[in-house]
Order: C-alpha cells, then structure tokens, then sequence
C-alpha cells in the first residue's frame, strides 16, 4: 500500500551542523561557536567550523539531492550569518548564500522547506539577556521579517522553531548544549514563554508579508509513548494519558525543570492558546508572565504541526487509572546513541499528536545514528538503517490507515554532521561525509530511500 498522493517526502539537515565558513563573508558568532570553542564542551573538541562545508559546497549536495530524487529538503537559515548582531545590519553575503540556495533546490525540482531557528542564537543577542529578555520575540521577528522579504517570493513553506525542549531543556537547564547554563526553573519557563511569543510573531510576519501564499507550522520534539499491548484499549489509553501529560513521555528520567520535556506544555499554547492546567500546577510559583495579549500572540494559525520523532517510551494502564511505564526489554535493540529502537513511535506519536490538536501532522525529522564507514568496496552499507526505516515507515503508514491526517516525513540527516556536544561520533546521515576529505559517498540507505520515494512508499 502506498502513502497518499500528496505525501512530501523529505530530508533535512541545519545550519550549524553542516554549513561551516563560521567567521566567513560577514557571519557573526552564535552561542553555538563559543560553546563549541570552550574546552570539554564538545567531544574531543570538536567544532562546527568546517562541519560538512555546505556553504562552500551546496551545489554539490543539492546535485545529490537531486540524484537520489529528493523533492522536498528542510534547511534551516542561520541567524547570525543573516544578521550578525542579530539585530540591525543585514550580511548581504550572508542573505545571498540562502538566496543561492534556494535557487539551486528549485532549479533541481526540489520544494525548499525554511527553517527560521534551528539553535544558532547570535552571541551578541546573548550577551544581551538571550531568550531571557523579553524583548527576544520582537529581535526573532525582525530577522524573519528580512529572511522572508528576501526569500518568500520562491519559498512557500516555513517552520518556525525546532525543538524548543531541547535548546531550553539541555541548553538553559541542563547545560549540556549552548549556551551551557544551568538556570532555575522560573527562569527556564519565562524563556520558553518568550520563544512561544517569538513563534507566533514569526507566524504574524510570514501572514502579513509573505510574497507567496505560505505554509506554516513547527517542529517541536514529539516526546512519545506507545501502548504495551496496542489490543488493548486501556493500554492505547495510557499512553494517550502520557503523551498529553506534563509529566508523560521520558520526563522524569530528563531532570529538567517541569514541563520543559512534553507536548502539551507547547502545543497547547500554539494550538489552544492557553497552557495545559497540569503544567500551570507543576510549574507553581515558577508559572511565567503572562501579559494582556500574549497568548493570542502565541497561538496565530499554523497550518501543520510539526514533530521530531526518534523513540518511545512503553505505557500500560496501571492501578487506580494511572499510566504505568513499563521498562524496554533487555533486547530492544539501540541505536549508536543508545536509543531504543520502537518503530511504532511513528504509529502512536502523529495518531496521538492529530488526535489532540487536529492539524495535520508532519514528521520533521526522524532517523538513526549507526557507526557507518566506507567499506573496502568503497561502498557503505548501513542494513540496520534500512531495516529501522522499514519498520519505522510501515508504523508511519499505519497511523495513516488509523485516520491521522500525516502529510509528510522528513529523513533526518541528508548528510553526516556535527551532533552537537557529540561532535561527529554520531552518524545520521544517508551520506557519508569524510571530514578530512569532504567526499560523499550516499550510502546503501540513501538509494533504498530514492526508491521508496519514487515508489511513494509503495514498495515497503
């Protein structure tokens, strides 16, 4: 059975982990360059300097793009290589890479999908409060407003943000990620409320000034959890309960403040525009500012709801009608970052997602990391990626069947890359790239997928 007709099938890549030219033609400094650049940050040292060289080398990738029948890639735009202070002057030469590229994707048949913050805060920006500053929403919609007078006359469909759990979570709580603090849970909530204000004014400005009519949504993580026994209805129940809880998902093994790893606590805003009353009573006295005006902001129209799904945590229903995790088996399979294989992630984690907010549902990124190399054939045969993305895509398809309305998947990464504070240990790619070389080489993976996209899924 196929996907439906329209299905957009897709890969994806960001700014920071493959672009490199970091100090090059004008760009500023982003939180990620100086926390790369901070000794035991990132292993082994690794930065995002040089990366995959795709500012130098997009031709060539967009080239593969084309020959491994892509028509659809998600790339995010860098703020700081646009704006280097982040406000203020535009970088011509900066504009103009992005303007480029979008020309060179469309030249291929391939559909530009925008990212407008994929992690890359301008330092300078930092240095004056970050996302910390309320006034960090109207510096967002000031770039935007510049990508978009720019772009928009070619590029019809935007993303926001990605993954606000993840750059606040690790990023502002945790510090394991730039910009590296460890701030207290007040100061991590009133954050996120400034980045779901910078959302809905980037949604403002692509409305009133884009020059084609624009597709809009975002790509928040899709924490998810799945049933133990998928026959059973109070265990399909359990784990609805979980992902629409504050609290469901990985939450309590993330220790992040709460809130920060779930769903609700940023689809609700976006989509209800109110927050979720089990995240206002976990939050407590932490509960961010919420001014006259803000959550009409926050919740402007978005056409789709994006969601980054990778795993997922197994829910029966336990005594007195509370979700019970249950443990992964002792043979689940992991990736080589240690995540546990669940393939129905991609079956429950959209069906639940549509189910609750009622837009059509997008998977914005979705991938494995192996320890892939070129073998003495000088091919690189990754069987484990096809087989995950096998039983991954069935999963996908049945959440179709199930009635979600699923529009599209997007194979994350098209190229090896930088993983943040994991340097380059983790390989997602459907290329190869040899950092010392920067050859490619499309792996066993990239020309099954060329042919799952040609047969719209039809051969899986």
């Amino acid at each position: 059975m196929a996907f439906p007709e329209t299905f957009a099938w897709g890969v994806a890549a960001a700014a920071y982990q493959i672009e490199g030219a970091a100090r090059r033609d004008g760009k500023g400094p982003s939180v990620w360059d100086e926390f790369a650049h901070t000794p035991g940050r990132v292993l082994d040292g690794h930065t995002g300097d040089i990366a995959c060289d795709h500012y130098h080398r997009y031709r060539e990738d967009v080239a593969l793009m084309k020959s491994l029948a892509v028509p659809n890639y998600r790339f995010s735009i860098s703020w700081p290589r646009v704006m280097p202070e982040g406000t203020g002057a535009v970088n011509a030469k900066g504009l103009d890479f992005y303007d480029h590229l979008t020309d060179a994707l469309l030249a291929a048949g391939i559909r530009p999908w925008v990212t407008l913050f994929h992690w890359d805060f301008p330092l300078s920006l930092m240095k004056g409060g970050g996302w910390l500053n309320r006034d960090s929403g109207d510096w967002f919609a000031d770039y935007v407003r510049v990508v978009v007078d720019r772009l928009s006359d070619r590029v019809s469909h935007w993303i926001t943000l990605n993954e606000p759990q993840c750059f606040i979570g690790f990023g502002h709580a945790l510090g394991t990620n730039a910009p590296g603090l460890k701030l207290p849970a007040a100061d991590c909530l009133a954050i996120g409320h400034h980045v779901l204000l910078a959302h809905g004014k980037a949604v403002s400005v692509l409305r009133s000034k884009a020059k084609s009519p624009p597709v809009i949504g975002w790509a928040p993580v899709g924490v998810t959890s799945v049933p133990h026994d998928p026959e059973d209805a109070d265990d399909v129940g359990a784990a609805r309960l979980s992902m629409d809880s504050v609290n469901g998902g990985d939450s309590h093994a993330m220790a992040m403040p709460p809130n920060l790893w779930s769903n609700t606590w940023w689809g609700d805003p976006v989509v209800f525009g109110r927050y979720p009353e089990d995240g206002i009573a976990a939050a407590g006295r932490d509960m961010p500012q919420i001014l006259p005006g803000d959550m009409e902001i926050i919740s402007q129209p978005v056409d789709f709801y994006g969601a980054n799904i990778y795993t997922a945590t197994r829910y029966r229903m336990g005594t007195g009608g509370n979700p019970e995790r249950v443990p992964h088996s002792a043979s689940t399979a992991l990736s080589a970052f240690k995540w546990p294989v669940v393939p129905e992630a991609l079956r429950w984690g959209p069906r639940f997602l549509h189910e609750r907010y009622r837009l059509p549902v997008i998977v914005t990124e979705n991938g494995i990391s192996l320890s892939d190399w070129v073998h003495l054939d000088g091919a690189v045969h990754d069987p484990q990626r096809i087989d995950f993305l096998t039983r991954y895509l069935r999963q996908l398809r049945n959440a179709i069947a199930d009635g979600a309305d699923i529009r599209g998947y997007f194979h994350w990464s098209i190229l090896d890359n930088f993983e943040w504070a994991e340097g380059y240990k983790q390989r997602f790619g459907l290329v190869h790239v040899d950092y010392e070389t920067q050859r490619r080489t499309p792996k066993d993976s990239a020309l099954w997928f060329r042919d799952v996209i040609r047969a719209n899924g039809g051969n899986l």
